[in-house]
């Protein structure tokens, strides 16, 4: 194989670790939007919270969805795929504010509706709870 042959796999291979990582990557408590932590329920967007935060579950609200993850470009429409977990009540916080989204409360995580990186302050306030 030439030495531009080996040079464009590489590169092709880089580009797709790239793709996979910008896919899931997320830092600490401020974490940037990515497919892996972006929710919907009732027309309002949820990003996950910093794990490991302490709150009580309240009732069943209803389906959150998880839009598939297009941001490398070129997913075919007829590829697109949602998924779906249950959405639970945040007791002590308005479901505009927060909700925990999982297949049941003890696995559930707590998401949050975000302005900007700025977590509300109900939601702080368990964060710094925890």
């Amino acid at each position: 194989m030439s030495w531009t042959g080996r040079s464009t796999g590489l590169l092709v291979a880089a580009v797709m670790v790239m793709s996979v990582a910008a896919c899931t990557a997320g830092g600490g408590g401020g974490r940037a939007a990515s497919c892996a932590n972006l929710y919907t329920y009732q027309d309002r967007s949820y990003l996950d919270v910093t794990p490991n935060v302490k709150f009580t579950f309240g009732k069943k609200l209803g389906v959150a969805t998880q839009m598939p993850c297009d941001d490398t470009g070129g997913q075919d429409e007829s590829e697109e795929l949602v998924s779906t977990e249950t959405a639970y009540e945040v007791d002590g916080i308005s479901p505009k504010v927060a909700i925990a989204i999982g297949d049941t409360p003890k696995t559930a995580t707590l998401f949050a509706v975000r302005s900007g990186k700025e977590i509300p302050s109900e939601v702080q306030k368990l964060i710094d709870g925890s």
